[in-house]
């Protein structure tokens, strides 16, 4: 179904995207978005975007070219969309904090690779979490594969900041959450205002580290060099 914009519909969706605005904490996803399995998602994207290169006047007779719509069709939704399965949430099991370690842990510098809901851009940065067991651990991997699930989706980085702290407190069964991104967006870096040099840095703090003193030592531990 073909849905018509007049221009000031258009303006506004131009305003936000070129802005960045999020406009929900929760990724926008119909009610019916898995009434169509993985196979046949590819195979409507792979025709979408034939579509696309063929508008845009590239000849997909040639070698280079004939393959990429189900390239990218695959890559939409094995990949850089797969976050957007709940079949693919990572399971995350908690253990009892035996050794009694009350003070905060910190996972930094996981890799982030996500893409911009507006123009379909990559985000590329690092996140940095920590929480204070209240009784309960989860195994360090399970940080990573949480930020890497999420980022997995169209997103705004103040989202996905926020679902990453939400859904590590859900498994924890406490607030004292936090996490910290920085990261570039190429829809910045590349086109529009095309600054290649600046970076986004968002947080979302929960329990404790609500507190200044909190937040600091979280900062601090943050800063330390890694070495090897």
């Amino acid at each position: 179904m073909k849905i018509n914009f007049n221009s000031k519909e258009l303006e506004s969706f131009d305003y936000i995207g070129d802005n960045h605005i999020g406009t929900s904490a929760d990724t926008p996803i119909r009610k019916d978005a898995f009434r169509l399995n993985a196979d046949e998602k590819i195979e409507i994207i792979r025709d979408d975007v034939k579509h696309i290169m063929e508008t845009l006047g590239l000849d997909l007779s040639d070698d280079s070219l004939m393959g990429t719509p189900n390239r990218v069709a695959k890559m939409f939704v094995n990949e850089i969309f797969s976050g957007l399965d709940p079949k693919n949430k990572p399971k995350a099991s908690t253990f009892e904090n035996k050794y009694k370690y009350g003070e905060m842990l910190v996972e930094k510098n996981i890799t982030v690779y996500s893409t911009c809901e507006h123009h379909l851009l990559p985000i590329v940065g690092r996140a940095h979490v920590a929480y204070i067991s209240n009784g309960t651990v989860v195994g360090l991997s399970k940080m990573n594969r949480i930020v890497d699930y999420y980022a997995k989706r169209p997103q705004v980085q103040e989202r996905l900041t926020i679902q990453i702290v939400k859904e590590l407190q859900k498994v924890l069964n406490c607030e004292d959450v936090a996490c910290i991104i920085d990261a570039k967006h190429l829809c910045v870096n590349s086109r529009g205002i095309r600054d290649i040099e600046s970076s986004t840095v968002t947080g979302e703090f929960g329990g404790q580290f609500k507190n200044k003193d909190i937040r600091r030592e979280f900062i601090d531990y943050i800063k330390l060099e890694t070495k090897f």
